[in-house]
């Protein structure tokens, strides 16, 4: 969907009645002829409120049908389909629109993590806890990947992912579960844990913690 989009949008479509250039839109959930889809999630339509088609389809609908209304020229794409589609209003599509930037933002990321997860496989034996992270602390990802990803951590066992994960917020409760139970694992292999006060780390067996000086319970 975002390959198809970024490509549509590099097209140029121009509207036959005022030869303005169409815009890239989402496209609506049903046909709004018959019911049925349009064939593609976007649609190029005009949005130009002094096209000609536009300005003069408030008087045939209210003549012809009845009530208000009027008509934008739409064009679906990869085909020779074209349409004179009935709106309701001047708004209508206006908050459909493909924003270029935030697709361009989403396709980044979705880039990001793919190459994430294809550096998952070799990430314990090359000490890579970049991909890791990433997917950790991307909460866009798959739930499946990021808890792989938390599985991995405890191979890694790299302390240096603590902080970073520590200071996120996964919006998962399973996942920062999974991520907990790995932080407590690492920590343990290393013999350390994390004074409560502070959040330093301190020797398990410490009595006081080095960075505050509070009296720290048995481990």
């Amino acid at each position: 969907m975002l390959e198809r989009a970024l490509a549509y949008l590099e097209e140029k479509h121009t509207c036959p009645h005022c030869k303005e250039e169409l815009t890239l839109c989402y496209a609506p959930p049903m046909h709004v002829g018959d019911g049925l889809g349009w064939g593609s999630e976007f649609l190029f339509i005009c949005l130009n409120d002094d096209c000609s088609l536009f300005v003069n389809g408030w008087d045939f609908v209210e003549n012809q049908y009845g009530h208000v209304g009027s008509y934008r020229h739409m064009e679906i794409p990869n085909s020779n389909e074209s349409y004179n589609m009935m709106v309701a209003g001047a708004g209508a599509f206006t908050g459909s629109i493909v924003d270029v930037e935030a697709l361009k933002k989403q396709n980044k990321r979705y880039q990001q993590e793919k190459a994430a997860i294809a550096k998952l496989d070799n990430c314990v034996e090359a000490h890579d806890l970049e991909p890791v992270l990433y997917l950790l602390t991307d909460n866009a990802a798959s739930p499946a990947d990021r808890k792989r990803a938390a599985e991995i951590l405890i191979s890694l066992n790299d302390l240096d992912c603590i902080e970073p994960l520590r200071n996120h917020d996964f919006g998962d409760n399973h996942i920062e579960q999974d991520i907990n139970m790995a932080i407590s694992k690492i920590l343990a292999s290393h013999y350390l844990r994390e004074c409560p006060f502070c959040t330093e780390l301190v020797k398990a067996r410490a009595k006081v913690c080095k960075h505050c000086q509070k009296e720290l319970d048995k481990a």
